[in-house]
């Protein structure tokens, strides 16, 4: 038997993958407080748009350009408690916020949380593979879908805890920053228990490819990736407003259905990265990117049943390419994991924001209707799949 064979589920540390996928849900529970206590803090201190804007640029420049600079300080010298540090920044953060009483105080409190969210991404991305087992895929799965569950629950609590309780209330989430870092220490001793073991053993062999390939395949799966995050940030930011002014549901209503898009987007996510580890990564983004252009195209057409339906195909089939697309970024560049996840992760999260801000303005230009009609069209750019090189798995 050699190092090169695929290991079992047996040899996957899965209370690992379990700790860093819970600290995911923590870190973008927090991280989804930020947009859902605009409101209270538009009204606290009569802020313009404009600087709603730049509090969200700041936490987003903040939390995403740093990822891939964070991903390759790490590559170089791994820090085990790192991640138990980064959410320490996010506490903090969160503490401020709550005691903030101007504007600058509120802008200082979002760049100690987006650090939080920066060093978190690369690191613990680079430890589930650390604890896949040869697993890439499934263990970047079950990574994710902590995020994604994080990131639906969160407004909720925003609305039982934050909107009664006013801003002094942020403070009570530092203890779920707080059980992350215990949570994470955990991780961490686990990680330095791992000595100087390489995070990049090959449990499958990788294709080895030109440093051309390398750039072209990459460039490649960041335009998929672009695609991808914009489309979801239309129908994730827009979904509700598409719902009420198309069909004339109720808020409440509308607000169901998202959640309801949402639990199909984490089901996809959770299924994506095995599906890869059995098929291959390139099969996966190819069938995940452009295999969605016929719902997407057919979306703006449907009554109400049938955008339910196809919302949900959707959430389905495009959310399980990313955990494929990190992983084949990942055998690219089986030196620089830490690197290439903070990249991918980062422009991820800045594709979002900035892909929200684009297609918002297009509507307040045009209408809702428009939008969809013109993104449809964006999983069309899943035709590159094409181009992009055999992975460890074709």
């Amino acid at each position: 038997m050699t190092t090169d064979k695929v290991q079992g589920a047996d040899d996957t540390a899965f209370r690992i993958l379990v700790a860093i996928s819970t600290g995911h849900m923590l870190n973008d529970t927090i991280q989804s407080l930020i947009p859902s206590i605009y409101p209270i803090l538009k009204d606290s201190y009569a802020l313009s748009f404009t600087e709603i804007g730049l509090i969200t640029m700041t936490w987003q420049v903040t939390a995403s350009i740093l990822q891939p600079l964070i991903g390759l300080a790490i590559d170089r010298k791994p820090q085990p408690f790192s991640l138990a540090f980064g959410m320490g920044s996010t506490l903090l953060g969160l503490l401020l916020m709550a005691a903030a009483t101007s504007f600058p105080a509120l802008l200082v409190s979002v760049i100690f949380i987006g650090i939080g969210s920066s060093i978190f991404h690369p690191e613990a991305s680079r430890v589930a593979r650390m604890a896949s087992g040869g697993q890439h895929g499934m263990a970047q799965s079950l990574f994710q879908v902590g995020g994604n569950i994080g990131s639906a629950i969160g407004p909720l609590l925003a609305a039982f805890i934050i909107l009664p309780g006013g801003q002094p209330a942020v403070a009570w989430f530092a203890l779920l920053a707080l059980l992350a870092m215990i949570l994470l220490t955990r991780v961490g001793f686990w990680t330095r228990a791992q000595g100087r073991r390489s995070t990049t053993i090959k449990t499958t062999k990788p294709v080895r490819h030109s440093p051309r390939r390398v750039a072209l395949a990459l460039s490649i799966l960041a335009l998929l990736v672009f695609s991808k995050f914009l489309y979801m940030a239309n129908l994730s930011s827009f979904y509700t407003f598409y719902l009420i002014e198309t069909f004339g549901v109720s808020v409440r209503d509308a607000q169901l259905y998202l959640f309801i898009f949402l639990g199909a987007v984490a089901v996809g996510t959770i299924i994506g990265g095995p599906i890869g580890d059995r098929i291959g990564r390139r099969t996966v983004i190819w069938i995940s990117i452009l295999g969605v252009l016929p719902f997407t195209l057919l979306l703006p057409f449907a009554n109400l049943e049938g955008t339910v339906a196809l919302s949900i195909l959707i959430g389905l089939i495009l959310s399980s390419a990313f955990p494929a697309i990190v992983v084949f970024a990942q055998e690219l560049v089986p030196n620089k994991v830490g690197t290439v996840s903070g990249l991918f992760f980062g422009f991820a999260f800045g594709m979002g924001g900035l892909g929200a801000a684009l297609l918002g303005y297009v509507a307040d230009q045009t209408s809702i209707d428009f939008v969809y009609h013109l993104a449809a069209y964006l999983p069309a750019i899943g035709l590159l799949a094409m181009f992009l090189p055999k992975d460890s798995r074709a």
